[in-house]
């Protein structure tokens, strides 16, 4: 097939079409990363600081209501 002025074709040596990069994909992926160092980043700033992340178990220090020594309704 011979090219005028300069046009090329999407076809590998066999004559088939290549595939089209998936730029969708790699931008999601590259995003991903991203939000996942950012998230490392800061439980390092967390653990660096001694404070506890925002939605962990409470410490064994708060005193829980263990079954067993619930107080019975008043009859």
């Amino acid at each position: 097939m011979t090219l005028q002025w300069g046009l090329q074709t999407n076809l590998s040596e066999n004559g088939d079409p290549l595939a089209k990069p998936n730029y969708q994909y790699q931008k999601r992926q590259k995003e991903l990363e991203k939000k996942k160092k950012q998230e490392e980043k800061r439980k390092r700033k967390l653990d660096s600081k001694g404070e506890p992340e925002p939605g962990a178990e409470p410490s064994a220090d708060v005193e829980a209501p263990v079954t067993g020594e619930e107080t019975p309704p008043a009859a």
